[in-house]
Formats: structure tokens, C-alpha cells, sequence
């Protein structure tokens, strides 16, 4: 069963069982109310009886020569003895004597009347049986014919109502599920073709601020994501593909080299083994640095807080073991949440990056949740501030250098993916300083003993 019809068969069923609800509460309290009149006319005609007085000014009880026997309006008497003889009986008929009016006419019951509907040659009675002091029993009885056709007029107005108000929601049901389904079938064919074709460039109508509208804009931003995430793909692949052609070209060439290896003088073979030797690192570097970016890894580590201090301690130490260069640490007591690898990774990359720009000593300043590797190298070109975070971006400066344009990139990500930003900028004197600021942790609880 679709939505549409799942919809305008719900409010059809509410509107019918709230129809027949108040349907059924208006018939049974006005059946109440209209037995509780005919039972207070019956006693009233008891009393002025009882009272000596007629139950219709100017007529007695008995009399029907207006014509009307059993008429609604009429109320009919009838006297018996305690063995339950008729002694006086309306000349329309006699009223049926029961068991219940036996037991009060003749004393065998505590109470002194009893109610009861009975049928009198097809017609309903509503029947009141008085006890007579000295025994006998005076019963009373007028027709439900009023009160059964007031019901009937309730109960056939009802089950009107019931159907036009189903009609009326089975309409109104049909209108509104149209509306809602009509977004909903959209976003089902928007969803459809995007699976057949693989676009991801595909737009859904949105109107409305209800439900159905805020899932046709959360569907376009999700589209939008996607589209995005598969274009900066693409161009992870193709820019991954031209930064590789260089060391490849460069390895097919010491090949074909190495082919007159014997032919070549011992200074030829040791710049070949070396060249060699540096394009197998560039490029080792450079495919451990586009699987770390391509397979986002850093995701897989757990966050833990952690002191930049010795995150840059422990980099530093490396550094200055491969390098031989001085490398100087100020460091306050900043504790961030981090990754430890990435932020590692990170400090790392600023560092290789400023030993290869730099001659000199390289200093790392860690304050507040911030790190600022300064070098004193020719510093950063001002057309190129914007763009040094970028993938496989090269300045004209660095291109003479190894590298794979991949190392600040990775530090901005790290950044980024923890609530941080990553700043580059010229250092007064020369050289440059490059860093990134990663929220601090000020309420850290003591630790433990």
C-alpha cells in the first residue's frame, strides 16, 4: 500500500470512529434522558392516582374516545387484585401481567413497584406497577414509540454524518497526501537517477518549511558534499598524477642510464646512485604522504590530551639526530585533545620544512595550544602566503627542492580536524614562520597521586 493510500485511509478511519464516538455517546445519553422523562411521567401518573386526582384534567385514565388508543401522549391504567386478576383495564387492551407484577401485587417483594419495558401487540411499552395497600397492584404504561423514533432520528442522522464525514476525509486525505508524497516522490527520482547515473550536480525542488522541506535541503547538502568530496577526488588523483611523473621519468632515465653502467666513470656512477637514491625517497614520501590523505587514517586514532611540549620534544630529538642542525624548543605547558600521531606528523612536517629552507638554527615555540616553527630562509613570497596549505603546491623557490608539496597541506588538515587553523607568515629580520593553534585545555582536573 503507497503513502498516499496508507494516508487517506487513516484519516478516513479517525474521522469514522470519531463520528461514530460522539454518535454513540448522543444516542445512548438521549436514551437515557428520554426513558428517565417517560419513568418521571408513569410516577407522576402514579401520584395523582394515589391522590385521587385524573391523570388527564377532565378525563380519566380509561378513556380513549378521543380515538388515540395506546397514542404516546396517553398513559394506560390497570388495576388487578393480589392474585394478579384484571379488576379494571383500558378499553384499548389489556396490560400484560408479569411475574414482576404478580410479585408486588401480591406483597412478595420489599419494594412497593417495579419497571419494565413490555410488548403490547407489537408496539414497546415502558410499564411502572404500583402495590394497592390491602393487596393488588395499580400498573401503568405508556408507548416508547416517541422515544424509539427519536432514536432512530439520531442513529440514521449518525451513520449520515459518519459517511459524509468519511467522504470529507477521504478527500481532504487524498489532498494532503498529495502534497506531502509529491516532495517525497521528487526526492525518490532525484535519489533514483543519481544511482543510475552517478551525477551528483542534481538539485530537488524545495518548498516548504515543514518536515518534507527540511529533508529536500538536507538531501541537496548532502548532494552537495558529495559532489564536492568527489571533485577534490578527482583532482587529489590528477594532481597525484603529475606530482609522480616527475620522479618516474626521472627514474625511467637512471635506468636506461644504468644500462652503460660499466661504460660510465666512477663520479657518473656515484651521482647516479645518489640521484637514484633520492628519487626513490621523494617518492617513497610522496606515496606514504597521498595514502595518509587519500585514506584519512588519522581517523582511526583515539583523541587524547596531551602536552605540545613533549609532542615537540619527541620531534625535535628525531630532527636533530638526522639533520645535525640545531634546533632550539621554548614550551610553556599547553595541553591540547589531539591525535597524537597527526599532531607528531605535523610538527614533524614544519620541521623538515624549515630545515629545508634554512641553513641556520630552527626554532619552535609552543604557547597557549599555538606552535610556530621559525626558520631564517629566504621567506614566503607574498603571492604565494595564500596557497602554501594547498595540495601539491610548490613555490617557484622550492621547486629545486625535494618535496611533495603534500607536508603543510597534511598540517592544515590536522588543524582543521581539530578545531584549529594553521598560519604562515614572514619573520621580521627574515625567514619565515609557519605553525598552527589548536584549542588549549585550561580546566584539566589534578592529577593523581
Amino acid at each position: 500500500m503507497s503513502l498516499r493510500v496508507t494516508f487517506a485511509v487513516a484519516m478516513v478511519t479517525l474521522a469514522a470512529a470519531a463520528t461514530i464516538a460522539v454518535g454513540a455517546v448522543s444516542y445512548l445519553s438521549t436514551g437515557r434522558e428520554l426513558r428517565a422523562q417517560v419513568d418521571a411521567s408513569l410516577f407522576d401518573a402514579a401520584q395523582r392516582v394515589a391522590s385521587g386526582m385524573p391523570i388527564v384534567p377532565g378525563r380519566f385514565p380509561d378513556d380513549d374516545r378521543d380515538g388515540r388508543y395506546r397514542s404516546f401522549t396517553q398513559i394506560l391504567v390497570q388495576v388487578i387484585d393480589a392474585d394478579g386478576d384484571i379488576v379494571q383495564s383500558p378499553r384499548s387492551g389489556d396490560l400484560p401481567v408479569t411475574e414482576r407484577v404478580l410479585a408486588v401485587a401480591s406483597g412478595d417483594q420489599p419494594r412497593r413497584s417495579a419497571r419494565q419495558d413490555v410488548s403490547i401487540e407489537g408496539d414497546r411499552y415502558r410499564m411502572l406497577t404500583v402495590a394497592i395497600n390491602g393487596g393488588g397492584a395499580v400498573q401503568f404504561a405508556r408507548s416508547l414509540e416517541e422515544t424509539e423514533a427519536a432514536l432512530d432520528t439520531i442513529r440514521n442522522r449518525t451513520l449520515v454524518i459518519v459517511l459524509g464525514s468519511s467522504v470529507a476525509a477521504a478527500l481532504i486525505g487524498i489532498v494532503i497526501a498529495q502534497r506531502v508524497t509529491r516532495r517525497l516522490i521528487r526526492l525518490t527520482d532525484a535519489a533514483t537517477s543519481v544511482a543510475a547515473s552517478g551525477d551528483l550536480d542534481v538539485k530537488v525542488p524545495v518548498d516548504g518549511c515543514d518536515e518534507t522541506g527540511r529533508l529536500g535541503e538536507a538531501f541537496n547538502e548532502m548532494l552537495s558534499s558529495l559532489a564536492t568530496s568527489k571533485r577534490a577526488q578527482q583532482q587529489l588523483v590528477q594532481d597525484a598524477g603529475h606530482e609522480l611523473r616527475t620522479p618516474l621519468t626521472s627514474l625511467r632515465t637512471n635506468v636506461r642510464v644504468m644500462q652503460r653502467f660499466d661504460e660510465l666513470a666512477p663520479a657518473s656512477r656515484e651521482r647516479l646512485l645518489a640521484d637514484v637514491e633520492s628519487e626513490t625517497r621523494e617518492l617513497t614520501s610522496l606515496v606514504n604522504e597521498l595514502v595518509e590523505l587519500a585514506t584519512d587514517r588519522r581517523d582511526d586514532e583515539v583523541p587524547a590530551t596531551v602536552a605540545l611540549a613533549d609532542v615537540v620534544s619527541t620531534v625535535a630529538e628525531r630532527a636533530r639526530r638526522r639533520s645535525g642542525r640545531e634546533i632550539v624548543v621554548r614550551a610553556d605547558d599547553s595541553r591540547v585533545v589531539v591525535r597524537p600521531m597527526a599532531a607528531e606528523r605535523a610538527v614533524s612536517n614544519l620541521v623538515e620544512n624549515a630545515l629545508k629552507f634554512s641553513d641556520g638554527p630552527v626554532e619552535i615555540d609552543v604557547e597557549r595550544g599555538s606552535v610556530r616553527v621559525s626558520d631564517r630562509g629566504p621567506g614566503i613570497d607574498g603571492d604565494d602566503l595564500p596557497r602554501i596549505f594547498d595540495r601539491f603546491y610548490r613555490s617557484d623557490a622550492a621547486r629545486a627542492l625535494p618535496g611533495s608539496g603534500l607536508g603543510l597541506a597534511i598540517v592544515r588538515d590536522m588543524a582543521v580536524a581539530h578545531g584549529g587553523s594553521a598560519t604562515a607568515a614572514n619573520r621580521d629580520g627574515g625567514g619565515a614562520v609557519i605553525g598552527f593553534t589548536l584549542p588549549a585545555v585550561s580546566d584539566l582536573p589534578p592529577p593523581l597521586a
